[in-house]
């Protein structure tokens, strides 16, 4: 076996450098982890850049480092390299280390860390309304290259640095933020070429505000900040998984409502369950707002639990979604709970947390739904009262299934009582029969045992 695994170590590094190249930049980049051989393909072009300053804060300073990019992106773009380089600031005895990946499909990472760490918070603005280097043709050319820049713990020593980068990128498709430290505020205003855009796990940020005329897809995953989108009117896809709750932030439901509703026009939207319970509780009726999902086809639903608070909240936010076709719902149990405060409202849906019969009937029909999923199911009465108003209100269902945390996938029917007694003597292996909350009939459980992967992941 070692044999065979050295004929592909053997080969020359041009040779190697043409099979990563095939290889999508985060696939080809584990390989290093597989030999010597392997890591030394890896092994990075270093530059070393001193400044007179504490910081890049100067256009000279800028745009040496954007030169240097610049010829990153020129050199051999059709296999994938690392480039690392060293920023002195001897001055203020700092160094800033910058690793950048380049993939043969346009593509960029940049991976910022201090060998220092000074922690400072800092604001971060990018804009693509400047030329960057519209008199320099080559330098033009080298970024007009790039449609793909993922950023990575971007700090306050790089802030400049970083707006320089992106203003030159005027042709940008896609663009990752994450992991920012001491991040505060993010401002984007992009061209017309950005359409897909993901700022995750950035655990001080408060402001974030995204102007882009066709994006099409936004993915933001931490704390819950101030979300600002304006100009944004292509959406698509949205998710919001605010698994780490509200951070260092204050809850403002106005604030919510007009996020909500810049997201009307959305078709895809992922959002935690939290914040729909929140709202609720803050007194929102969501049948009494101004704006309705009336494109949305698919909805995620995403949180550590469902108790009957956030089954209800969820039953209150379908009523605005009338062309809703597809509901995943998914449980994570390993993100932590978040729990809702005490908000001092007298009003609110009018069968929040009532008896079931109550929720059933303020409930509206979901005339359009044909495919429900539960990801992270168990078999507990708030889960099962929640899939029996599904069944109820859902004419023409098509699927329902469970994904059990042992990942085994089940369909579900509803059984009447007669039904289920004479299918009791048959105890078939891969049946399961649940009575309902209600007892008015049984949940029947069959595994799925040649079913595909699961889409729901958020």
């Amino acid at each position: 076996m070692e044999d065979m695994l050295d004929l592909i170590s053997g080969l020359p590094f041009e040779i190697l450098r043409r099979i990563l190249s095939l290889l999508p930049l985060e696939e080809a980049v584990r390989t290093s982890t597989l030999s010597t051989v392997w890591k030394k393909v890896w092994a990075p072009f270093q530059v070393d850049m001193d400044f007179d300053t504490n910081t890049i804060t100067n256009h000279e300073d800028c745009e040496r480092v954007i030169q240097v990019i610049g010829t990153i992106l020129r050199s051999y773009y059709d296999c994938p390299e690392v480039w690392k380089l060293c920023l002195n600031f001897p001055e203020s005895k700092k160094d800033l280390i910058v690793l950048a990946t380049k993939g043969a499909e346009n593509e960029v990472h940049f991976e910022f860390s201090k060998r220092e760490k000074i922690s400072g918070k800092f604001k971060l603005k990018l804009e693509q309304t400047c030329q960057g280097f519209s008199n320099n043709p080559t330098m033009k050319a080298s970024f007009s290259l790039l449609k793909t820049l993922h950023l990575r713990s971007v700090s306050h020593l790089a802030q400049d640095l970083v707006s320089a980068l992106f203003s030159n990128c005027q042709l940008l498709e896609s663009l990752k933020i994450e992991k920012c430290v001491g991040l505060e505020s993010l401002d984007i205003e992009a061209g017309n070429c950005l359409q897909n855009l993901a700022v995750l796990d950035c655990p001080d940020i408060v402001d974030l505000t995204i102007s882009s005329p066709i994006l099409k897809s936004f993915s933001y995953q931490g704390v819950l900040p101030q979300i600002h989108l304006v100009n944004t009117l292509n959406l698509v896809n949205v998710v919001l998984n605010l698994k780490d709750g509200l951070g260092n932030n204050e809850f403002d439901c106005e604030e919510i409502l007009l996020l909500l509703a810049s997201l009307k026009e959305v078709e895809i939207l992922t959002i935690s369950g939290w914040l729909l319970e929140w709202l609720c509780s803050a007194g929102v009726i969501f049948r009494c707002l101004r704006f309705q999902f009336n494109k949305l086809k698919e909805l995620r639903w995403i949180d550590s639990l469902i108790n009957r608070a956030k089954r209800d909240s969820l039953a209150c936010f379908l009523n605005i979604a009338p062309i809703l076709e597809s509901l995943f719902i998914k449980i994570e149990r390993t993100n932590s709970s978040v729990p809702c405060p005490y908000f001092h409202q007298y009003w609110h849906e009018p069968h929040l947390w009532m008896d079931f019969a109550t929720i059933e009937s303020n409930t509206s029909q979901l005339d359009h739904l044909k495919v429900v999923s539960f990801l992270g199911f168990s078999i507990k009465e708030d889960q099962l009262l929640l899939m029996e108003l599904l069944l109820k209100k859902a004419s023409m269902l098509n699927s329902m299934s469970v994904i059990l945390p042992t990942n085994r996938i089940w369909r579900v029917v509803k059984v009447s009582l007669h039904d289920r007694q004479k299918q009791a003597s048959s105890n078939h292996q891969n049946q399961i029969a649940v009575l309902s909350p209600t007892k008015d009939f049984f949940f029947g459980f069959t595994e799925e045992i040649y079913s595909g992967h699961c889409s729901t992941n958020a």
